[in-house]
């Protein structure tokens, strides 16, 4: 029997080797290009690198030179960022960190591009529901939550930025088998702690994606309306934000307390306060102080 060539095979501890976490394998880049990199889809590349700094800041560099449905995938953000330029890290091959780019074209009036983030919400909890059997919802505007131990936690999140005239890269950060000694903070968590079914990464990825484009077509062929798309609706009812008492910290360090009631039109969260006015709100950190009715 011929001996091996050990000098031409990776070894077992080497950061790309399928064999160095048997939990945490490496994504197929090949099967997900086949998978979802399909003549006449909405995803035209589909690339995984081992480690970046930020898949949205990648992406968004290169965007002038890339067509709409480009992707990006990275096995560990070292500087990943949510909004407000927080950071977001996570231990590599722990969960899906990627960017998309879109193009939504003299179809959708820029005035409707803040849904974006809340459309990439609604794909992800509703593929990730499916994929992973794990109860998902969304908190406004751009936050994925799981319950573990009977508490809602922070498991992703979305970051919507221009890319030039025409662009929007959108990034999703999803923590899927962070253990408890891994998280970033006590509040957040993971799909492996929600009692997930499966935590396979690749199914998970392509379901993702089959949603999101699924989502996007339909709300780029009704102009961006999302109620006509049943965007809206979907968002509404899967926002664990609404029926409850919270309180809006707003740009500028002020804050406003009161029910949320309502997603407007623009996608802005709509108070209702102690004093009986309602106030619509376009950005800002929510807390939520009392649980859903």
């Amino acid at each position: 029997m011929a001996t091996p060539n050990l000098a031409c095979m990776t070894p077992p501890n080497a950061p790309e080797s399928r064999w160095s976490d048997l939990e945490r394998p490496p994504l197929n880049a090949s099967v997900l290009r086949r998978a979802v990199v399909v003549p006449g889809g909405l995803w035209t590349s589909l690339d995984v690198v081992a480690s970046t700094g930020s898949t949205n800041s990648d992406l968004a560099a290169r965007a002038a030179s890339l067509p709409e449905g480009a992707v990006l995938v990275a096995e560990e953000q070292t500087a990943g960022r949510g909004r407000l330029d927080r950071t977001w890290t996570a231990p590599a091959r722990s969960g899906l960190f990627f960017s998309v780019l879109l193009r939504p074209g003299d179809d959708v009036p820029v005035t409707r591009w803040g849904w974006l983030p809340l459309l990439a919400g609604v794909a992800a909890a509703t593929a990730l529901a499916r994929a992973a059997g794990t109860d998902m919802s969304l908190k406004w505007p751009n936050d994925l939550l799981v319950v573990v131990g009977g508490e809602e936690r922070k498991a992703g999140g979305i970051l919507a930025e221009r890319a030039g005239d025409d662009g929007v890269v959108l990034g999703l950060g999803i923590n899927v088998s962070l253990h408890a000694d891994e998280l970033p903070v006590p509040t957040s968590g993971s799909l492996v702690l929600a009692d997930a079914v499966s935590t396979d990464r690749d199914p998970l990825l392509r379901a993702v994606l089959r949603s999101l484009e699924k989502w996007y077509t339909a709300w780029r062929t009704a102009g961006g309306d999302p109620a006509a798309c049943g965007l809206q609706e979907a968002y509404a009812a899967g926002c664990a934000t609404l029926g409850r008492e919270v309180r809006a910290e707003l740009p500028g360090g002020t804050d406003l307390t009161g029910e949320a009631v309502a997603l407007d039109g623009d996608g802005r969260l709509v108070l209702a306060t102690a004093d009986g006015e309602r106030h619509s709100v376009s950005a800002g950190d929510i807390v939520h102080l009392r649980p859903a009715r």
